[in-house]
């Protein structure tokens, strides 16, 4: 590549003064000297989740005890910042509500698919989608015993196997390792062509990419809010029921709080009318309340700004990455069409894991995916152009120093 085209220091901090986000920087808590390209794992905190934190623990519950469940509204929560997530994924209000994590839910949506699909018996999925995901659609297998069977298949083969026996189609919408993204509306028409239902995981991309499940008839949607809505670690998950199947939606952890009148106390369920018929139990105020900080901060940025920020940010590292990192045995692990991409760029490297390592050790915050995949992330509302600049040049150091090759760099975390 032509040295003289590519872009400066300088360049790139110009991009800065002229970013239309970069306001948004200021309102989360970054340590000074911190380049945190990890928002695809878990997202920066909001600094009003902190002063939020502080009211719900020493105010709501602290004074206002088990009154705060009507004084303070907690019972509504699930429903209340399920609407707002809905306003980022496409979707109606009363079509989405917070609640567990995204494998439980994604258990409930699953199971309630299949029984909405009487004598077929295939759910299909890809290899290599999110373990999670398919640790899940296991289980469920193996609780069904043998009525369902599971079949992953490769993306390029998957419209042939969708098929008449198809109850169930479960995929990504953004590769959690490649960041590629999905046509959602051709697999969604797909499946529904054949009479299947059709579950997003957007955990890769609420937020961070344009999301539209009512435009392209979705069924059902799952997904988690710790990463580019930056709900806090281990924050809640939500589901999304398209309104036209919650009639027909029947989920089978049938706790309490999805109950049609949960304080009624009587000993029969009846699920309640509503999307409230997706909770379980008790919903965690103190996490959903949090979350609720962050989604009202990615909710208030114009997502057309977010998608094209995030779209420059990842063509920008992979021609600085290419250029400066020439040789050093990097391959690009994303697709190369921008428009096939979530808001992520992974390389592959025999050394992946230690050499992310030692960008760690220089507060630069990616991560490692096995078995050779070093992960970026780009948070649009508080990333930078100039990140990428430096990030790179820190990158090539570390090569050309072999400064990856210490002892310490090899040695493996819990988590990557």
């Amino acid at each position: 590549m032509d040295p003289a085209t590519l872009p400066s220091r300088a360049d790139l901090m110009r991009l800065d003064r002229d970013d239309p986000l970069a306001q948004y920087r200021d309102r989360f808590v970054l340590e000074e000297g911190l380049i945190y390209l990890n928002g695809n794992s878990l997202g920066a905190l909001p600094r009003a989740a902190r002063s939020r934190a502080v009211e719900v623990v020493e105010q709501e519950w602290g004074l206002g005890l088990v009154r705060s469940w009507n004084r303070h509204g907690w019972v509504s929560l699930p429903e209340r910042v399920g609407d707002r997530v809905a306003g980022l994924i496409g979707a109606e209000p009363g079509e989405v509500v917070v609640a567990d994590s995204t494998s439980v839910n994604l258990f409930k949506l699953a199971a309630a698919a299949i029984r909405m699909r009487p004598g077929r018996s295939k759910i299909v999925s890809e290899p290599g989608n999110f373990p999670t995901d398919l640790y899940i659609l296991q289980g469920l297998e193996g609780f069904l015993q043998g009525d369902v069977r599971l079949e992953t298949v490769p993306r390029d083969a998957l419209a042939s196997h969708i098929d008449e026996d198809t109850a169930l189609v479960v995929l990504t919408h953004v590769h959690y390792k490649s960041g590629e993204l999905f046509d959602m509306a051709a697999i969604t028409a797909r499946a529904h062509e054949v009479g299947a239902l059709m579950l997003w995981d957007l955990s890769h991309s609420a937020g961070a990419v344009p999301v539209d499940l009512n435009g392209v008839r979705a069924d059902f949607a799952v997904g988690c809010g710790y990463k580019y809505l930056n709900g806090g670690p281990g924050a809640p998950g939500y589901l999304f029921v398209a309104r036209r199947h919650l009639a027909d939606f029947h989920q089978p952890l049938s706790g309490w709080f999805g109950h049609v009148e949960p304080f009624a106390m009587r000993d029969d369920y009846q699920p309640a009318d509503s999307i409230q018929r997706g909770l379980c139990g008790t919903p965690g105020v103190i996490g959903t309340a949090v979350m609720e900080v962050g989604v009202e901060l990615q909710a208030s940025a114009d997502m057309t700004e977010i998608r094209a920020k995030s779209l420059r940010l990842g063509e920008l590292f992979i021609q600085l990455v290419e250029a400066h990192c020439d040789g050093m045995g990097f391959a690009l692990a994303s697709p190369r069409d921008s428009a096939r991409r979530g808001s992520q760029v992974s390389f592959t490297h025999e050394h992946a894991y230690p050499i992310m390592q030692a960008l760690i050790a220089r507060n630069i915050i990616g991560d490692f995916r096995a078995p050779d995949i070093l992960r970026f992330g780009f948070a649009p509302l508080y990333v930078r152009h100039v990140d990428i600049w430096d990030t790179v040049q820190a990158l090539a150091d570390i090569m050309v120093t072999r400064e990856w090759d210490k002892p310490q760099f090899r040695q493996r975390s819990a988590v990557t």
